[in-house]
């Protein structure tokens, strides 16, 4: 099984705090891979220091290549796309031209052979795959403003899916969505490593991350205190007593 992503003791600071630990991560083709704990515990830092946006120490491969060092638009040009917890679509678009702005990902040469002879859009296949995927086809021509906070969540989601990226790092991409939401959003999420994008996702469902994920790591103060399938985090008394409580202990 080909490896997605391989990260070696991960460190970030601010100033004097630790914020990441020495946190070692992998996420395989075809798998989903989560990361849970409590507020504060670093799961955002991790996320921004793996696609460029925080200074960081440790290694970093995205499918066997290094990527340390790299800025963000780099990094996504290899194959690594992000959501974040505050949905940024811009409002003035459609859902259909924010999700073209991830599939659009013109070079320089593009641009100037554009002035010359314009080409139709491109990446329209993607938005068509991503939205497909994530049950808004009947969003595309709506504004943000008109949908739902969870119907904006899975838009987000669409844009970073429509770069058709090698892996997808989601980060509490369930919130603001109702039960049924959830459990439709959980089903769409097990469909994406067969589409060939891996999955490493934050949230704070729990049962949606319990539900999906192939194996999970869980951090509390900046630390990996315990990683494994979903069985045996579920059951972890350093879990259960630092993030789940009791009532998920099976």
């Amino acid at each position: 099984m080909a490896r997605l992503l391989d990260v070696e003791r991960l460190r970030v600071t601010y100033g004097a705090v630790v914020a990441v630990d020495d946190v070692s991560l992998t996420v395989d083709d075809g798998e989903i891979v989560g990361l849970i704990g409590p507020n504060g515990a670093g799961k955002s830092s991790f996320i921004d220091a793996l696609t460029g946006g925080i200074k960081r120490t440790g290694s970093v491969r995205l499918a066997g290549d290094p990527i340390d060092g790299l800025p963000p638009y780099r990094v996504s040009r290899r194959g690594l796309a992000r959501t974040f917890q505050s949905v940024e679509l811009f409002g003035d678009l459609t859902v259909e031209e924010n999700l073209r702005l991830g599939a659009d990902r013109p070079r320089i040469a593009d641009l100037f052979r554009d002035l010359v002879l314009p080409s139709k859009p491109r990446g329209l296949e993607d938005v068509a795959w991503a939205a497909a995927l994530c049950g808004i086809e009947d969003d595309l021509q709506r504004y943000p403003a008109e949908l739902s906070h969870g119907r904006r969540e899975l838009a987000g989601v669409a844009r970073a899916l429509a770069m058709r990226p090698k892996l997808v790092l989601l980060d509490e991409p369930a919130a603001g969505l109702d039960t049924e939401e959830s459990v439709a959003f959980g089903e769409r999420l097990r469909s994406l490593p067969r589409n060939g994008v891996g999955v490493l996702l934050v949230d704070h469902d729990m049962e949606l991350v319990l539900g999906v994920c192939d194996r999970i790591a869980v951090l509390d103060f900046g630390s990996v205190i315990a990683s494994g399938t979903p069985t045996e985090v579920r059951n972890d008394p350093r879990v259960i007593e630092a993030y789940l409580g009791s009532g998920h202990a099976a």
